[in-house]
């Protein structure tokens, strides 16, 4: 073999590799915080199939004041998957087909992603194996979307340090919060938007405060209420920010970073005043500190829907971490 078609031999076979890898990579999928594309034609997504899959993936979400979808369903015909690559991060595909299917497929055409396949023989196997299915679907969704919104938030952080020696913990909070309050055991955060504000409180209190298993709930209420009376006022004397007393909260048993956690969804109001607005007011219980730990997020915004701004809340709270106590 003379030079030159060794030369070109070569740069034929870097030329394929270097496409080959190229064509490889994954896209990073793009869109908004709790979107989902659904894909399925329109004599469907029309029927009881589609009727479902709003009734399931557009349901208000509990605690707000006014009702918000859960999700924002972006809805396309089949033929458009044909070929097609889309970027969407949750993706359910709905269909007609030789057999019954129920498959989940991560990053199927970028990353992070998450595809849905739903498939039956007759329009009646489609609804039982979305019905059975759709729990496990929106928990891995709202799983993802959480996880989106903080990887967006790590872009810019405040600095831990303040919350490590005041509260033995880390958390991801946007540097868009400013400091409102700072006190021994007490720390608020708040960002404003155009129409109104964002605000995080962090606070602890002895464990025995809290633990009376019969008096739980009532305890974790009468603990915020006493929070909001301390250091949450409004412009007027006499109104400070207090759980809405018409609208029971809604209280959830979870994990938390490992940890017995009550988590409490609710509207607060500002006593003798006409603000309001939502809550989430987790209560961590650290026995090795000797505490409860209450990281809470609320939101005012009057004119505007919001879903996302206590999703984004929601995301800086479960990145917390409880640091082990120093012997």
């Amino acid at each position: 073999m003379n030079k030159s078609h060794f030369l070109i031999l070569l740069i034929s076979v870097l030329f394929f590799s270097c496409k080959k890898e190229n064509s490889s990579t994954i896209r990073k999928t793009t869109g908004k915080v709790n979107n989902i594309s659904v894909i399925i034609d329109d004599q469907l997504w029309n029927g009881e199939i589609g009727d479902s899959i709003r009734n399931k993936f557009a349901s208000p979400v509990i605690g707000l004041p006014q009702e918000e979808p859960l999700f924002t369903i972006n809805q396309y015909p089949i033929k458009l998957m044909e070929g097609f690559m889309t970027d969407s991060r949750n993706i359910i595909i709905v269909k007609k087909g030789d057999k019954n299917l129920f498959a989940i497929k991560k990053d199927q055409y970028a990353e992070p992603q998450n595809v849905f396949h739903i498939s039956g023989k007759t329009g009646e196997d489609i609804l039982a194996i979305f019905e059975k299915n759709t729990p496990q679907i929106i928990q891995i969704i709202r799983q993802t979307e959480i996880e989106e919104c903080q990887r967006i938030n790590k872009k810019a952080l405040l600095e831990e340090r303040i919350f490590t020696k005041k509260f033995n913990i880390t958390l991801d909070v946007p540097s868009d919060y400013e400091y409102m309050v700072q006190d021994s055991n007490f720390i608020w955060l708040k960002k404003e938007l155009v129409s109104g504000n964002t605000s995080l409180l962090i606070y602890q209190v002895p464990i025995n405060a809290i633990k009376n298993s019969n008096n739980l709930v009532s305890n974790i209420i009468k603990t915020r209420d006493s929070i909001g009376a301390l250091y949450i006022h409004g412009k007027e004397p006499n109104t400070d920010m207090i759980t809405e007393e018409a609208y029971a909260p809604y209280f959830f048993k979870i994990k938390l970073d490992g940890k017995l956690t009550y988590e409490t969804k609710g509207t607060w109001e500002l006593r003798n005043d006409f603000m309001s607005g939502p809550f989430i007011n987790y209560a961590i219980f650290d026995p090795e500190n000797n505490r409860v730990l209450f990281l809470e997020g609320f939101c005012y915004s009057p004119s505007k829907e919001k879903r996302d701004s206590m999703h984004q809340l929601e995301s800086i709270i479960k990145s917390v971490s409880v640091l082990k106590k120093e012997l």
